[in-house]
């Protein structure tokens, strides 16, 4: 069997990119939720320059448009080699999504994992302020 020689760099198909792509919103007229969970967010501490992980979960009410999600994952990764606090990378993630694509409503919650015995998770809401919330519904 002969030996295969692979290639010590790869080329990519895609790279980190903070372009967030929209598409239309194919139900405008209904209140729904879209929820999104990335177990794989990681940044760098600006303190020490070590990697910080965490899950980021994406809540949110569209409007006119939705977010899309190859897009977003580029986004994501666009962080890995920067240096953030985790409360100004919460925040941005917020204000970028929030610009993107003018949601009704949006939370973006941040758990990082433990960093010197200690957890954080940090909660960024915005909400349009011509949206009103719909009546939660309690089935019996």
């Amino acid at each position: 069997m002969p030996i295969r020689e692979v290639p010590y760099t790869v080329s990519m198909s895609s790279a980190p990119s903070k372009d967030l792509e929209i598409f239309d919103n194919p139900q405008p007229g209904r209140n729904y939720t879209i929820r999104i969970e990335i177990p794989e967010f990681t940044c760098l501490c600006p303190k020490t320059g070590q990697p910080d992980f965490a899950t980021i979960l994406i809540e949110y009410v569209p409007n006119r448009a939705c977010v899309e999600l190859k897009s977003l994952k580029l986004y994501i990764w666009s962080f890995r080699e920067e240096g953030a606090f985790h409360e100004a990378v919460t925040n941005r993630m917020l204000d970028d999504l929030v610009s993107a694509c003018a949601p009704n409503f949006m939370r973006v919650t941040a758990r990082f994992n433990v960093r010197g015995g200690i957890y954080t998770t940090v909660v960024a809401e915005h909400r349009d302020s011509a949206w009103k919330a719909p009546d939660l519904v309690n089935l019996p």
